[in-house]
């Protein structure tokens, strides 16, 4: 059996597309969406993610805000800037990269996002939304998973999904969404973690498997049932080669499969964008 590619690659690429559609109806309507980032410090990995957040900005059409504070920054002054982001209305939605450095006060900075701009979808505010069902910005890569799975046609509803990890921004999320009664989601859904014993036993029993505990390797072609569909969400490095939770070998047993690369990183920033424009409509359709 070869596995077929859940590639995230064409399909963010698609979505990128839809919406610099929306960007530029908004735009005719004397609206640009906005999308703000707060970066602290130097950060190698956490400078070129934002980098990357921009540059698909400027490819859709959303304008890009951008405040860099030195790693030495006090709280106080980080949150004034987060209440700047707040009250200025060119910035629609924005995100304060993590990790933080040493000294700040992570919680306490989210806290004070404006749900309403919270392009993450992670703030407490939205998170409760999306255990009660109810509309809000979803997390991105969970978003981003679901949709890849359901472009692919990959039956969810009704399905057994295991979901390894119980992370913030992707396992417990994730786990809420695909339990929750919408359009391909409505699973039974089990969520375990790398200090599960029996975690090989839970894995074999799943038609999707999602990974997301940042172990390279985690999930062997043995832990697969022939058929299943395996996604990778989980990241880690070796040198400067980013590594799968997946074994690439799973792609012989497994009926789909993310790439190493190209699978769910571009999903989370398409959906990144989407959640931008969400955030842009909803406030010209408030004005």
């Amino acid at each position: 059996m070869t596995a077929g590619i859940l590639d995230g690659e064409s399909l963010a690429a698609r979505i990128r597309a839809e919406v610099s559609e929306g960007t530029a109806t908004l735009a005719a309507r004397g609206v640009v969406p906005g999308l703000g980032t707060i970066l602290v410090g130097d950060d190698p990995a956490s400078a070129r993610y934002v980098a990357m957040k921009h540059a698909d900005c400027a490819e859709v059409g959303i304008a890009s805000v951008h405040e860099h504070l030195p790693a030495g920054v006090s709280q106080d002054e980080l949150l004034r800037v987060v209440r700047r982001f707040n009250d200025d209305p060119a910035v629609h939605a924005y995100l304060v990269q993590l990790p933080l450095p040493a000294g700040l006060d992570e919680e306490q900075t989210l806290l004070a996002v404006d749900p309403a701009k919270d392009v993450d979808g992670l703030h407490p505010v939205n998170l409760g939304r999306l255990v009660m069902g109810a509309p809000g910005p979803l997390p991105c890569t969970p978003a981003g998973i679901v949709e890849l799975l359901s472009a692919y046609g990959v039956p969810v509803e009704g399905r057994h999904v295991v979901v390894i990890g119980r992370g913030l921004t992707i396992g417990r999320p994730l786990a809420l969404l695909l339990a929750s009664k919408r359009p391909g989601c409505n699973a039974a859904v089990t969520v375990v973690h790398t200090g599960v014993p029996d975690l090989a036993d839970h894995v074999r029993r799943a038609d999707v498997v999602v990974a997301a505990a940042g172990r390279a390797g985690l999930v062997t072609p043995a832990m697969v049932k022939p058929g299943a569909a395996v996604v990778g969400a989980g990241t880690s490095w070796e040198g400067r080669k980013l590594l799968s939770d997946v074994d690439e070998s799973v792609a012989e047993v497994a009926g789909w499969v993310t790439p190493r690369i190209g699978g769910v990183g571009p999903m989370t920033r398409a959906m990144l964008l989407r959640n931008a424009l969400a955030a842009a409509e909803a406030a010209a359709g408030a004005a």
